[in-house]
């Protein structure tokens, strides 16, 4: 018996860049320590493009005018800690580097279903390796190279 090809649920990212080139985080509520980019899967009705928009509403409370998307870049892959979740053995992400055109006063983690408990701006270069679980880990090198230039 042959093993099957892993399944992979879509999903998509937001790097919210700032005017002055720092880039959004939040800590996850339920893992003090654990910083992240807002993300979230794709409805199966959705374009990647949409299911940013309504993430970015549901985890920080921005509109689609508060940002707007400078690149995309498809392929960052990974799998599941312990087996499948909601039927799948991973995520096959789309990450989007958006420029933040509002205010930080309208960025709010304290939303209907939280799934964050704090944010801040940092420099890219200042992100840390060690705040994320394991799976994660090399994806966001991936993804701090190809959209940064530099290595974490």
């Amino acid at each position: 018996m042959s093993k099957s090809e892993p399944t992979y649920q879509p999903n998509v990212a937001g790097i919210l860049r700032n005017r002055d080139g720092k880039i959004l985080i939040c800590e996850r509520s339920t893992i003090p320590g654990a910083w992240q980019f807002p993300q979230g899967g794709i409805d199966e009705d959705e374009t990647p493009e949409e299911a940013l928009v309504r993430e970015l509403w549901e985890e920080i409370s921005i509109d689609a005018e508060d940002f707007k998307i400078v690149s995309r870049r498809d392929g960052y892959r990974y799998l599941f800690n312990g087996g499948k979740k909601r039927g799948h053995d991973g995520k096959d992400q789309t990450y989007f580097l958006c420029e933040f055109l509002g205010m930080d006063s309208k960025i709010n983690v304290e939303t209907e279903h939280p799934e964050f408990r704090a944010w801040r701006w940092i420099a890219p270069q200042d992100f840390r390796r060690q705040w994320l679980p394991e799976m994660k880990r090399d994806v966001y090198a991936a993804v701090f190279h190809d959209f940064f230039g530099i290595s974490i």
